[in-house]
């Protein structure tokens, strides 16, 4: 039996670390559909997401911090197994093996490597090796490899007893290595011989754990096996509890085997078969797709859950508690901004509030929503309004739900795709003409009956007593209470008659349109950028935001070729946004949001924030009695150079970076261990320009970031 082996950490300061990010300044939140691993470092828990990257858990806390290509060495987002070696976090992902030491990223795949395929689909640990499977659903790569840390031997099907090369699950069993495979069954190697068994009830093996001289063993559709070394035992749902025969993971404690299947979570105590599912118990989905044990509790990854993302849950026994990892969709429609909750839209996923720390999921089956398609959200006072894509609309106090749709209301179309908040009444855009409501009556306007355009309302903008209207076909509509004026690409500048979003800036209208490019009306005259004349990275412009003197524009690629991205525009000059030169998950926008100086960003690939003043200081908070690490310079502004100080109070691994305005690193400075003490580092200006830097130290617990100002 593999027992998980517990560290304790000494906290000096309460305070998130964050991961080497290639972009500071971006902060991303991605969707992990599902858990496929967790891996237990003591007062941490790591878990590992289908398409959201890695989750570090702080079990008393349960604060999280999330790890992903955009903000980290990560790999990939598909993470697919987690081991724990006493100081690394070690990652296998569809994008190759990670290492993570808490600052720096060490990452191996097969261009750099022995690794055989970059498909990981399990790790083990055992003595100094590591154990890799690797898997090539499409071809005949892939096998098992060992790492020492210097030099890794392969071991595949042209050159060893390996059975497949497609490697699924790995367990260790004193100095054999059980192996199980997609398609070839069960393997057992000591170092130079190999025992390949098919008595096996399945050549598909999905799960092994070992317990004293068994060796249990889940495959992917004839249900578990026990091996004692002579005799199997096969357990199905013919002869056995076991809920299901498709099996996703197991876990050994002293009595029981916790066998995760696709029918929910089995305990088996050898005679007693105890099954937990959606109906019976708090499991959040009855697919249980990982498990690990910790003293008295059992962590339990599952598939979607009823919080339509991966969703994780702790057992202890009698209690149930299920924790909301992440984002519930990968795209992000929209966006409300609170003081202190973020409120998003997905597509599919339902509606997500996130209040710097933790995640509320709600959708169809948790909640009142009555769609999990949700296009839009306005935000009135305790209410949000939310437009869904085919169930109309809803309102939530943050205890009550309303539903409003053509068959209990005015509303003339159940897709909602635009809200605007005016004093007491609420103007909804639907694909069936434009509603007011003012919490009693409902006043419809259309083309059969107003000066509309079009019945496809897109978007919405207030400006004092007028309402501005973006259609899908029929341009842009100004509607002051009695008169209507209607903008189309006939009678005025107006690129495009399909206007997807609006934004108002003093007396100028920045209207967004689908193929035209954006537009700026102040009134009298018409102003086009489109990708022929301005940096705009494509004229089907989705999502707008303004802050000061610059304009924030979302693109959207319709064909899929990753075309579009992020411009800021400050009335002369363009800077575009793209996932190859910043933090954006996804180069297609849909949402926009401001808050202070954080730029939200609601993308194809998840939710990401943008710092838009650059990288800021940081503060900590130190526990009294406690020794915290310091950062200082002696000149500072300075002119050709400065001498940058430091003190930790422990042995810990650091790394001391410059970073400038946007968040690029411009150098490292020191990136390695030291022990407790004070220590100097010179650091010259040469190559640098006049402006401001910023110093950032990280170590094993903290991130501190200090100013400095270099002037020639």
């Amino acid at each position: 039996m593999i027992k998980l082996k517990p560290i304790m950490f000494l906290f000096f300061v309460f305070v998130t670390a964050t991961a080497n990010a290639q972009y500071p300044g971006w902060t991303n939140y991605t969707c992990g559909q599902h858990v496929k691993a967790i891996a237990d470092s003591g007062n941490e828990l790591w878990i590992g997401t289908y398409g959201g990257g890695l989750v570090k858990m702080n079990k008393t806390t349960g604060e999280m911090t999330f790890y992903n290509r955009s903000n980290s060495g990560l790999p990939d987002n598909n993470v697919r197994a987690l081991t724990y070696d006493g100081s690394n976090i070690w990652i296998g992902t569809t994008g190759g093996l990670a290492k993570f030491d808490g600052i720096n990223w060490t990452v191996y795949n097969t261009s750099n490597s022995g690794l055989p395929y970059d498909e990981v689909r399990s790790i083990e640990i055992e003595d100094s090796n590591i154990w890799i499977g690797t898997d090539d659903f499409y071809g005949d790569l892939g096998g098992l490899a060992k790492f020492d840390g210097k030099n890794w031997i392969v071991y595949d099907t042209s050159n060893s007893g390996l059975p497949c090369n497609r490697v699924s699950t790995l367990a260790i069993e004193g100095n054999n290595i059980w192996i199980g495979t997609c398609g070839g069954g069960l393997a057992k190697f000591d170092g130079t011989n190999w025992t390949v068994f098919n008595s096996l009830p399945s050549n598909e093996v999905s799960a092994l754990a070992i317990e004293g001289n068994n060796i249990w063993v889940g495959t992917q559709d004839r249900g578990l096996a026990k091996f004692d070394g002579t005799n199997w035992t096969v357990y199905n749902t013919s002869n056995s509890g076991l809920p299901s025969n498709h099996l996703l993971s197991l876990a050994i404690t002293e009595s029981n085997i916790w066998i995760g299947t696709t029918g929910g979570l089995a305990k088996f105590d050898g005679t007693n078969w105890t099954v937990c599912d959606t109906s019976n118990s708090g499991l959040p989905d009855n697919d249980v797709t990982a498990l690990a044990i910790e003293e008295n509790n059992i962590w339990i990854g599952t598939y979607y859950g009823s919080g339509g993302s991966g969703r994780l849950a702790k057992f202890d026994g009698t209690n149930w508690t299920v924790f909301n990892l992440s984002l519930p969709g990968s795209v992000v429609y929209a966006l409300g901004i609170e003081e202190n909750n973020k409120w998003i839209g997905t597509s599919v996923g339902g509606l997500g509030k996130f209040n710097g720390k933790n995640w509320a999921v709600y959708n169809r089956t948790n909640s009142g929503l009555p769609d999990n398609w949700v296009r839009t959200l306005e935000i009135e006072g305790s209410n949000i309004w939310i437009g869904t894509s085919v169930c109309g609309l809803a309102k939530f106090d943050g205890t009550n739900w309303t539903v409003f749709n053509t068959s209990n209301s005015d509303l003339p179309d159940n897709e909602v795709r635009a809200l605007k908040i005016e004093g007491s009444n609420i103007w909804i855009g639907t694909m069936d003409g434009l509603a007011k409501f003012d919490g009693t009556n409902w006043t419809v306007y259309n083309t059969s009956n107003s000066g509309l355009p079009y019945d496809e309302v897109r978007s919405i903008a207030i400006e004092d007593s007028n309402i501005w209207i973006g259609t899908g076909g029929g341009g842009l509509a100004k509607f002051d209470g009695t008169n209507w004026t209607v903008f189309n690409t006939s009678n005025s500048g107006l690129p495009d008659n399909c206007v997807f979003t609006l934004a108002i800036e003093g007396g100028n209208k920045w209207i967004g349109t689908e193929h035209g490019g954006l537009a700026k009306f102040d009134g009298t005259n018409w102003t086009v950028f489109n990708e022929s004349n301005s940096g705009l990275p494509n004229n089907f412009v989705f999502a707008l935001a303004i802050k000061g003197s610059n304009i924030w524009i979302g693109t959207f690629d319709e064909y899929g070729a990753g075309a579009s991205g992020l411009a800021k525009f400050d009335g002369t000059n363009w800077t575009v946004f793209k996932t190859s030169n910043s933090g954006l998950p996804d180069n297609d926008i849909y949402a926009l949001g401001i808050e202070g100086s954080s730029l939200w960003i609601g993308t194809g690939g998840g939710l990401a924030v943008y710092n838009m003043v650059g990288v800021e200081e940081s503060s900590i908070s130190v526990l009294p009695g406690r020794d915290v690490a310091t950062l200082q310079f002696r000149g500072n502004p300075f002119i050709k150079s400065t001498v940058i100080s430091y003190s930790l109070p422990v042995k810990t691994k650091i790394s001391l970076k410059l970073y400038d305005i946007s968040g690029s690193c411009v150098k490292t400075l020191v990136n390695g261990e030291k022990p407790a003490g004070t220590y100097t580092v010179t650091f010259p200006s040469k190559g640098l320009s006049t402006g401001i830097y910023f110093a950032t130290l990280t170590t094993d617990e903290f991130k501190l970031t200090k100013k400095l100002i270099l002037m020639k």
